[in-house]
């Protein structure tokens, strides 16, 4: 039992990880129906400028507080990948809006290949150690154990579907968010800019990924250049497992995919004698994918809805 309900602390970890980098994805599909691949490198740009942020700053100002340097490199990695996504959409998508579907997914995939070979040559293709700024002391849950880290990154992520939710149910950008999904040509007759609109929902995913980043480094105490492309699918699978283009489907797939992926890699890895061990955890998140796609293709938490004539 105390295997089960760690592996349910670390699920929830996991799945709070990709709750974050899955309401970027939904949130600009929900917009403009395009599926932003290149959102995990953005994640990886995030985590790399916190690095080298905290990495100054220990050497400057050696005598700050380890949280006030994750704040600082935090609020840093977020105005880089917000500016960092909003050149993306700019130059890779704003032109291929009308396009066939096919055309900007393909120029996701570039895009993606490219900031990781940018990456590279900025930061070099070695691991960087994430320095450990927060207190290592875990906290015994019946047995169980989590870190101050850990307990961050769920109350990030509760916060951030709270403000996700309020944003686009209760303030005036919401509200355009909300016409411009429907149709954006009749929202720019109603006085809403759909391009402002569409940056905004890039900025906003961008700080939702380099957030994700910077915690997922701390937790797992590495960065590197590629370290955004496998959380960047899994949370597009924890996107499409709860519904795409939902908010709360986003939150509900990840902390189940994150679930999923624990239970599966250690308490049924433990039952089997190893043979489903953690060397094999991808294949839990994507016999997921394949299974929701069969069965429930909307997702979750998605509405069924009947194709536009």
């Amino acid at each position: 039992m105390d295997i089960l309900l760690q592996q349910i602390i670390n699920g929830l970890v996991l799945g709070s990880m990709y709750a974050l980098i899955a309401l970027g994805y939904t949130m600009v599909y929900g917009i403009i129906q395009l599926i932003n691949f290149a959102h995990g490198e953005v994640l990886m740009v995030g985590a790399l400028t916190s690095w080298s942020i905290v990495g100054w700053m220990q050497q400057s100002m050696p005598g700050l507080p380890g949280w006030a340097m994750l704040l600082l490199s935090m609020v840093m990695a977020c105005a880089v990948a917000a500016v960092l996504n909003f050149c993306i959409e700019k130059v890779a998508y704003k032109r291929l809006r009308n396009s066939p579907r096919l055309a900007p997914l393909i120029t996701a995939i570039g895009m993606s290949l490219f900031l990781q070979t940018v990456a590279m040559v900025i930061w070099k293709p070695t691991y960087k150690p994430y320095p450990t700024l927060l207190p290592i002391d875990p906290y015994e849950i019946g047995g169980a154990v989590i870190t101050p880290t850990q307990i961050l990154i769920l109350a990030i992520t509760v916060m951030s579907l709270a403000a996700m939710v309020y944003l686009v149910g209760h303030t005036k950008l919401g509200r355009a968010m909300r016409a411009t999904a429907e149709s954006p040509n009749v929202a720019a007759l109603m006085g809403v800019k759909p391009d402002f609109v569409i940056s905004a929902t890039f900025v906003i995913g961008a700080i939702l990924a380099a957030i994700a980043g910077v915690m997922w480094a701390a937790n797992y105490g590495t960065a590197f250049h590629t370290m955004g492309f496998l959380p960047g699918l899994k949370a597009f699978t924890a996107a499409v497992f709860g519904g795409i283009g939902n908010l709360a489907g986003a939150v509900v797939g990840g902390v189940l995919l994150g679930l999923i992926e624990a239970i599966g890699s250690g308490y049924i890895g433990d039952l089997t004698g190893g043979i489903l061990g953690s060397q094999y955890t991808d294949i839990f998140a994507f016999l997921v994918l394949i299974i929701i796609l069969t069965l429930r293709p909307s997702g979750l938490l998605g509405e069924r809805v009947a194709d536009r004539a």
